[in-house]
């Protein structure tokens, strides 16, 4: 058990796009979390930027398909590098688009199950301690309480030492930086669940047919709606199973699920209902390197990019009609795979 005491502030969010008109190039990159490394290195290697991470992609556009978050240290300083690289692209002509990950979802919620220590150590400054020791006095009361109420309960000094233990420094301003309202939570509040670019459907999970039936801006602007302020806020949206932060059955499907609909016929209605050829999801990490299925029309971009994983580094370049699968080898050398040419029939 954790418990956060922290005093809260709140800005507004601003919004966000779902539909891009056709660039010059697509280069889509998938889970992160918080190897900052390897968003570099992936950067440098796709032209998007130089040595510096300064941006040289001209109009290109930047999909990032969520899960910056979790599992790795440095998830502040990819989000910060996100943030400046959707300013200076523009001046280009390019674009960066961050897609909502179900690990920015749920920080802002407070499932805190996987952040990595480090992401905690990022957020500390020259007053995190004493910071800490006031959240304590001014809490005292409620947090002995609570632990009280353990089984079995903790007395009044093992109540404080299992509270400083769960507490580490940094970790009140994290959870006052991603809470609805905070800083990063207004972020992630205004990141797409779903963009539509040159016929290419993008969600960080996947697409289900129960969650398909609205039009993207729709689903983006309930999703938005989870994860702003309030204490009444219904935040079910963001948890469920079927929506496109955390849908797998695109890929997927447990012995259970042989009720649903086949997972080719799914996504080609899917693809007809929002006039699309083709749908790129992330989440489900892929260790042997971005796949295709369906002809072309699915492809898988999470390769476990980040050091927890240990997948190879990769991104996904879409030239028009063209898919090409860039992954880094275990010799460091960058490797090319074009993709299947997917339909376009459904393309609008």
């Amino acid at each position: 058990m954790v418990l956060v005491f922290a005093l809260f502030g709140a800005s507004s969010a601003a919004s966000s796009h779902s539909r891009v008109e056709t660039p010059s190039r697509v280069i889509a990159v998938g889970d992160l979390h918080g190897d900052f490394e390897a968003w570099r290195s992936i950067l440098l290697a796709s032209g998007l930027a130089d040595s510096e991470g300064e941006w040289t992609g001209g109009d290109a556009v930047l999909v990032q398909m969520g899960d910056i978050a979790d599992r790795g240290p440095d998830s502040l300083k990819i989000i910060r590098d996100l943030q400046r690289l959707e300013k200076t692209a523009p001046v280009s002509g390019g674009r960066v688009i961050v897609l909502l990950g179900n690990h920015e979802a749920m920080n802002v919620i407070g499932d805190l199950r996987y952040v990595h220590p480090g992401e905690y150590v990022a957020f500390t400054d020259k007053r995190s301690k004493r910071r800490r020791e006031a959240t304590w006095r001014a809490n005292r009361e409620a947090i002995e309480a609570a632990y009280a109420a353990l089984d079995p309960p903790l007395d009044a000094d093992q109540a404080k030492a299992r509270w400083f233990a769960e507490t580490p420094l940094g970790m009140l301003e994290h959870r006052r930086a991603w809470k609805p309202g905070g800083e990063l939570g207004l972020w992630a509040a205004q990141l797409p669940a779903i963009v539509r670019i040159s016929g290419v459907l993008f969600a960080h999970g996947g697409l289900s047919i129960e969650r398909s039936t609205e039009s993207i801006d729709a689903i983006n602007a309930r999703i938005r709606a989870a994860m702003e302020p309030g204490e009444a806020i219904d935040r079910s949206v963001i948890e469920d199973p079927l929506g496109p932060l955390w849908y797998r059955g695109n890929l997927l499907r447990p012995a259970a699920d042989d009720m649903r609909m086949p997972i080719e016929e799914e996504l080609a209605q899917i693809l007809a209902h929002f006039g699309a050829r083709r749908l790129v999801v992330a989440h489900t990490p892929s260790l042997k390197g971005i796949t295709e299925s369906a002809g072309g029309r699915l492809i898988r971009i999470d390769t476990g990019i980040s050091r927890y994983y240990g997948g190879p580094q990769s991104y996904l370049e879409l030239i028009g009609t063209r898919a090409i699968a860039h992954t880094r080898d275990e010799g460091g050398e960058w490797q090319s795979r074009e993709l299947a040419a997917a339909s376009l029939e459904a393309a609008q």
